[in-house]
């Protein structure tokens, strides 16, 4: 299992679509944002937590394609299928692999790019929890995109159609957490949905998931 995911690590760090992109696209974002809505921080104050989680979702969607792609082109996913590992382990693993080079960078830098657009500074902290919290979830419903998709020729938009609706709840309540820390207001309600959707999401869809691809694979 270790070196199952040590590959996947250095596969998400060469084969484009890393950590490097996401953080770059992550950048871009929060510094094209002044330029549409104006400098007024007022404004950029009040709409900073919904921008910072909806570019730290897009930048976490960027690599969903890359996923199980490569694997499938090397014949590795069939090699893995027949090895002694469920597939559920395989996904999983794949889903913290996306998670470490892709949300956990994002999670670290959120803040530091939450003072380019004027967050109160209450609202660092839960900013970075809220992202600590979320963005497994993304990464785990892109793996299960991924696997609904696998095989499929320039499926990388159909996967994106696939896993926004399923990432607005999270995003709801990502945004909602960063917004009330950021005010000063009551946040346990959002908190606790937000973990929620975290722990049924990474404890079933590897499941559905790894029967998806079995059935893609055969």
């Amino acid at each position: 299992m270790i070196a199952l995911l040590q590959r996947d690590l250095r596969l998400a760090t060469r084969a484009g679509g890393g950590f490097g992109l996401a953080l770059v696209f992550f950048l871009i974002l929060v510094l094209l944002v002044p330029f549409g809505v104006g400098p007024d921080t007022a404004v950029l104050a009040k709409i900073a937590p919904g921008m910072l989680w909806l570019g730290a979702l897009l930048a976490c969607l960027l690599s969903l394609d890359r996923l199980l792609a490569l694997d499938w082109e090397d014949g590795a996913l069939e090699l893995l299928a027949t090895s002694p590992l469920p597939m559920e382990a395989v996904i999983a693993l794949k889903a913290l692999a996306h998670w470490l080079t892709t949300g956990l960078p994002l999670v670290l830098v959120a803040p530091g790019l939450g003072l380019m657009l004027s967050l109160p500074a209450e609202g660092y902290l839960w900013l970075a929890v809220s992202l600590a919290l979320g963005t497994p979830t993304l990464s785990m419903i892109g793996c299960f995109g991924a696997a609904l998709t696998v095989g499929i020729k320039r499926g990388g938009l159909l996967l994106s159609l696939l896993v926004l609706p399923l990432y607005v709840p999270t995003l709801i309540f990502g945004a909602e957490v960063a917004r009330r820390g950021a005010e000063g207001l009551e946040l346990a309600t959002p908190l606790l949905l937000l973990a929620g959707i975290s722990c049924g999401t990474i404890a079933l869809l590897p499941f559905a998931a790894g029967t998806v691809l079995k059935m893609n694979l055969r």
